[in-house]
Parts: structure tokens; C-alpha cells; sequence
């Protein structure tokens, strides 16, 4: 693979100043019930508080406040069908630029109705990958708005590497740290970050057994695509990127998997026992430890709680 410039820790702090008008310093909490069950010391960094509810806001903001004057003026476009279109449509309206949001026309109501709140403007097309990447080719096209991908670029990865920063100048004796991987922008970003400012903590994923493309590559030393994934953790269904895999070979130390029923039971847990609204992607990390609680057993472990879109009336138990 050619050699790829990753952001330096100067330029991570540099996006953190850059975006913290734009997003939340979220609060890290614990719970001494958890800890108990676990075995270890956890702390769950609530990036579910996070401006539009995940912490794709920080990616988002930092790829758009890096625009130039021209490219900001035609406005920024991309396909999601999650949290990183109602990321990127708040980020531009922030801005005051228009964002084109292509979303497959099966998308959940409640994410478009978060794109259209924060005054994205939704392009439908037929739900496939395929579709969303030709639809969002012509509206590139006619527009000339810069297309901004959800993980698997540069300036999205630094913003979501903030995340980790974070973490880590609040407890910086951390054994080991936690993210759910999908695209792997969040993991890869945090693999970084961890590798340049305290690299003897250990970075350790949490993947759904039924959406483990990244747990195969990571283990086959090449990228396998996803292939009808099927979990409750619908923010985890993505293949993981090229830019991110990269990262993930390089500095983290392993992906462990997560049943749906263990996922669920997280999840579960967190809303009893903490009280607060999570996603069940951000179950994946902590149903992974207490499914391999020898691994963390005495360690203090900080946990990514990635989002809180969660709807409602949907919740598996």
C-alpha cells in the first residue's frame, strides 16, 4: 500500500480548537453496578449527548470548516442514510451552505426528518449502493458541491480522532480504550490518536458477530468486504474503509465480536443501570467486553458511547 500522510497530534488538537464552538465536550461517566458485573473499572465517554446525537458531528463540522472560500460557497454533498447526513446537513447550515443529502428512499423517517430540521436538502434514489453513488455522482455534477464521505476521509477521521483526545486529557491512565467499528472512522481516528499521544494503552473494537468484515480483515491482514450484514446495530453496517483499515492494522490490538442477544443485554444494562439513551451500535463495544470479561479483568477501560438515535418505539426490549 503507497504511503498515506495521517493527521500529526498537532493537527488533531488544531481540529479540536477548530470544531469546539460547533460541537459538545461530552461528559465521561461510570458506573459502580457496571463495574462490578465487568470485573474492571469502565468509563463511558456519552458522545450519545453529542450534537445530532453521535459523535459524527465532529467529523462532519471539521471536514466542512476546512473547506476554502470557493468550495464552501457551491456547498458540500454526500450519500448516507444515518447520522452522518443529519451530521453534515447541520455542520453546512452552520456554515450557511446548502448540503445535498442523497438517502436511500427506504431511510428511516426519523433521519430524514432530522436532514430536513437542520435544513439538508434530501435527494431520494432506490435503495443500493450503487444507486446512492451514481444519484450522488450527478448531483456533484450539477452543483459543484465538495462530496464529503462519511469515514473513509482524511479531514472526517481527524475530526473524529477529537473524540479520543478527550478521553485521554481527562484519564490518561487508561489501560485500555473502546470504540464500536463500522466504516471505521471512529475506531481508526481513535487507534491514531492513541498511537501518537499514549501508545502503551491498548485500543481494542467492538464489532456485531452478524457485520464482522472488520474482525475478518483485521484477522486475514487485508481488506474483506462487507457482505449482507445483518445486526441490530444498524449505525455498524458499512464496510470498513481503506483509509481506516490502514489504521486499524497498524495500531490496534484487537476486534471483538458481540452476539445480537449479548448486544441487546448491553444495551439493556446501560439504560438500567446509567439511565441514559443509547443506540445499539454503542452497546457493541461493552457487550464485547463482558463477553470476554478475562481480557479486562482489574483494567481501567474507557468505553466510546457513540450515539443516542435510537427510535423509540423500536427498542428491543
Amino acid at each position: 500500500m503507497e504511503s498515506t500522510q495521517f493527521p500529526s497530534l498537532e493537527a488533531i488538537k488544531s481540529a479540536a480548537e477548530r470544531i469546539k464552538p460547533f460541537v459538545h465536550y461530552t461528559p465521561i461517566l461510570s458506573s459502580s453496578a457496571i463495574n462490578e458485573i465487568a470485573g474492571c473499572e469502565v468509563f463511558f465517554k456519552c458522545e450519545n449527548f453529542q450534537k445530532v446525537g453521535a459523535f459524527k458531528a465532529r467529523g462532519a463540522a471539521n471536514a466542512v470548516l476546512k473547506l476554502s472560500e470557493k468550495e464552501r460557497s457551491l456547498g458540500v454533498a454526500t450519500h448516507s442514510s444515518g447520522n452522518h447526513a443529519a451530521a453534515l446537513a447541520r455542520a453546512a447550515k452552520v456554515a450557511g451552505i446548502p448540503a445535498y443529502i442523497v438517502m436511500p428512499s427506504n431511510a428511516p423517517e426519523i433521519k430524514k426528518k432530522a436532514v430536513k430540521g437542520y435544513g439538508g436538502i434530501i435527494i431520494e434514489c432506490e435503495p443500493n449502493l450503487q444507486a446512492r453513488e451514481t444519484t450522488l455522482e450527478k448531483v456533484v455534477e450539477e452543483t459543484g458541491a465538495t462530496f464529503i464521505p462519511p469515514y473513509d476521509f482524511m479531514d472526517v477521521i481527524e475530526g473524529q480522532a477529537t473524540c479520543a483526545l478527550e478521553i485521554l486529557e481527562e484519564k490518561p491512565d487508561l489501560d485500555i480504550l473502546m470504540a464500536p467499528v463500522g466504516g471505521g472512522g471512529l475506531l481508526g481516528g481513535t487507534a491514531l490518536l492513541v498511537h501518537l499521544m499514549k501508545p502503551e494503552i491498548k485500543v481494542v473494537a467492538g464489532e456485531p458477530a452478524g457485520a464482522d468484515d472488520a474482525f475478518q480483515s483485521f484477522q486475514a491482514g487485508k481488506l474483506i468486504p462487507q457482505t449482507g450484514p445483518k445486526t441490530i446495530a444498524d449505525g455498524l453496517l458499512t464496510s470498513l474503509g481503506k483509509l481506516n483499515f490502514k489504521l486499524i492494522s497498524d495500531y490496534v490490538e484487537d476486534i471483538l465480536l458481540a452476539s445480537e442477544s449479548e448486544i441487546v443485554d448491553a444495551m439493556r444494562l446501560v439504560y438500567e443501570r446509567m439511565k441514559i439513551v443509547i443506540e445499539p451500535s454503542s452497546a457493541v463495544p461493552l457487550a464485547a467486553l463482558l463477553a470476554n470479561k478475562e481480557k479486562f479483568a482489574g483494567k481501567k477501560v474507557a468505553i466510546i458511547l457513540s450515539g443516542g438515535n435510537v427510535d423509540l418505539g423500536k427498542l428491543p426490549f
